[in-house]
């Protein structure tokens, strides 16, 4: 029974049902397209590719680990610590606004399942800091293993992804579902990666994504948030 509900949990976590506004960003992805950037599924794919292997991989993931872990020993200073790291590597206020405004909807969430019973306030705010800091509080709350976590975040990133590349690029559905085919074999195969970084070799680095964010902040005719 463990197993199935653990499995459970990471489909809900991947879910686009999640009330965390996934499909309101493009993450810099409506100004890559705007300037020419990204003007196929060919040049949505590698850019995707990119920011698997940049940010998800070297980034989220490896933080998402420690996230939980500081979570399920209940170490409040080593949680902050790393969800501070987080912000402060998202390049743009666009990026850290985002990241802000989907943890403080996840920890809502949460805390309508009243899960914060020591030290309430504390954790609750702890844990509005990112999405990855209320996704690993559940994570380790519900006492689910870290690779599964870890999967239902990228592949939820993932999703969000391709459905805003679906209005942008744009493309079709059956290109979608090929696209979450083709780049979840690479999301499976960085897992064991992201999951071996050291503590030093965490960070992104990503110049053009970055910039395309920075820009997409004053973009005159945009659907997604800035």
């Amino acid at each position: 029974m463990a197993q199935a509900l653990h499995q459970l949990r990471m489909l809900q976590l991947a879910s686009s049902t999640l009330p965390v506004g996934g499909f309101t960003y493009s993450q810099g992805l409506e100004w890559a397209v705007e300037a020419g950037w990204v003007r196929d599924t060919e040049g949505f794919k590698v850019w995707q590719q990119e920011q698997i292997a940049q940010t998800l991989v070297h980034l989220d993931w490896p933080v998402l680990q420690r996230l939980h872990a500081a979570a399920a020993r209940a170490d409040l200073a080593d949680f902050e610590r790393w969800s501070q790291f987080l912000i402060a590597n998202r390049e743009t206020l666009e990026l850290r606004t985002e990241e802000r405004q989907r943890g403080a909807a996840l920890a809502r969430m949460l805390q309508g399942w009243q899960l914060f019973a020591a030290d309430r306030a504390t954790w609750l705010c702890a844990a509005s800091i990112s999405q990855c800091s209320a996704m690993a509080y559940l994570g380790a709350h519900w006492q689910m293993p870290v690779r599964a976590l870890m999967l239902a975040y990228g592949f939820g990133w993932l999703e969000g992804a391709v459905m805003a590349g679906v209005k942008l690029v744009p493309f079709g559905q059956q290109a979608a579902q090929t696209l979450l085919a083709e780049l979840g074999e690479q999301l499976a195969s960085g897992l064991d990666q992201a999951l071996s970084l050291a503590d030093d070799a965490i960070g992104s680095g990503l110049p053009l994504a970055a910039i395309a964010s920075a820009c997409h902040e004053t973009q005159y005719s945009r659907l997604f948030r800035s």
